[in-house]
């Protein structure tokens, strides 16, 4: 897979390839060194700077709908996002890396036993604005509330401080975010599957989305999202099966 001049300047028009790094899903990225940032998203962006030759560059944000912006405004070259319609409009994704499980989180005594007990008029969901579950959620629930809090990283402090009754999110965030906490519960299976994929914008072309595509389907293939999982200590997550 080697890349020609029309494919270098479609990925890197400054020079270097410039990757949106999302700190706001922990399965994928967490803050290193600083302002830096380390995960199986770095790992991704590292091997594409390397197969095409150039230097990398992070550009490294708190939240899923930052990430968006700074891809979709021509601030970043590369991203790595939850597949969605909306963002759609501007990014071209390849096929899925890694999959992905939302739950819901509700407190003990909460009379919400199952994810179809949720949407009822005066049930009142936390969620990462703009994250992945956001947009989901905005176009399924017909009659519970949604409340939209700064990040995903916030979710449950809103949940807790504003006594929502149920917090959406990253299975792995609620349950980081509630270690050594008593009295809350994931229900008992995901509302949905995120599936994660890597992006370009879709000024960059045709020929860079399906040079970008194939580069995902070889880092499934050869072992290298696993791998990454594995380094990363990462639970809960899947890599996702080959496009086609």
């Amino acid at each position: 897979m080697t890349a020609d001049k029309a494919i270098l300047d479609a990925f890197a028009p400054t020079g270097v390839l410039r990757a949106s790094i999302n700190l706001g899903n922990p399965v994928l990225a967490h803050r290193k060194d600083g302002d830096g940032a380390g995960g199986v998203s770095v790992d991704l962006a590292t091997a594409l700077a390397a197969r095409l030759g150039v230097k990398l560059e992070l550009v490294v944000v708190e939240t899923a709908g930052k990430s968006v912006d700074v891809v979709s405004n021509e601030e970043a070259d590369i991203g790595f996002f939850a597949i969605d319609p909306k963002r759609g409009a501007t990014i071209a994704f390849t096929a899925p890396y890694v999959l992905i499980e939302g739950y819901y989180m509700v407190r003990d005594d909460s009379p919400v036993r199952a994810n179809a007990d949720v949407d009822r008029a005066g049930t009142r969901v936390v969620v990462g604005k703009g994250s992945a579950y956001d947009l989901y959620l905005t176009r399924e629930l017909q009659h519970a509330e949604i409340v939209r809090a700064p990040s995903s990283q916030t979710v449950v402090k809103t949940f807790l401080e504003e006594k929502l009754d149920v917090a959406a999110g990253v299975k792995q965030q609620l349950e980081a975010d509630t270690a050594g906490m008593s009295g809350l519960r994931l229900l008992g299976e995901r509302f949905m599957v995120i599936r994660q994929a890597m992006g370009v914008h879709k000024s960059r072309g045709e020929a860079a989305a399906a040079y970008l595509a194939t580069f995902v389907e070889e880092m499934k293939a050869s072992g290298q999202v696993a791998a990454a999982l594995q380094k990363h200590n990462i639970q809960g997550a899947n890599v996702a099966p080959a496009e086609g």
